[in-house]
């Protein structure tokens, strides 16, 4: 069986000259009380046959509310525990944090073994960090895609 496949967006900008990351921190109950290491770029899986840029701008705006605007940088591929693959792109934008994300949501099955259904938003909360920051909270197989972005800014002269 072929691996699962997801595609996402690394929004990044310059706060008083220092570069930060939007993360985003999944919705449901499972993830409620988890912090390091829980925290996500935005993204999701892809569609039969969709171009992985394709499914990471759809994901991008499903998951923030955000319509993400180009130039993207490829970030490559990394491979999660799970043995999912993750295709990223950065690209440079904002979000004023006063403003809620708006994403969408998923139905599971709520206490478990209940029989009762409920809603929850995919993502339930996002937010700017510094790289380093960022590398604590984030799915540690995608602190690479960090670490790539930071090389690709330096390779630019957009970061010392």
């Amino acid at each position: 069986m072929a691996a699962r496949q997801s595609a996402g967006l690394l929004m990044y900008h310059f706060r008083n000259g220092k570069l930060e990351v939007l993360l985003v921190h999944p919705g449901g109950p499972y993830f409620r009380k988890k912090d390091e290491g829980a925290w996500s770029i935005p993204k999701g899986l892809m569609e039969k046959d969709e171009e992985p840029l394709s499914a990471a701008l759809r994901e991008f705006e499903e998951e923030t509310g955000i319509k993400p605007a180009g130039p993207y940088l490829d970030l490559g591929t990394v491979r999660q525990k799970s043995g999912k693959i993750v295709h990223a792109w950065a690209f440079q934008g904002d979000w004023d944090s006063s403003r809620p994300i708006h994403s969408n949501e998923f139905e599971m099955e709520w206490p478990p073994h209940s029989g009762k259904k409920q809603r929850f938003p995919e993502i339930d909360r996002a937010g700017f960090f510094t790289p380093e920051e960022a590398k604590k909270k984030i799915n540690p197989a995608q602190a690479a895609f960090i670490d790539r972005l930071v090389g690709k800014l330096r390779e630019l002269g957009e970061l010392e």
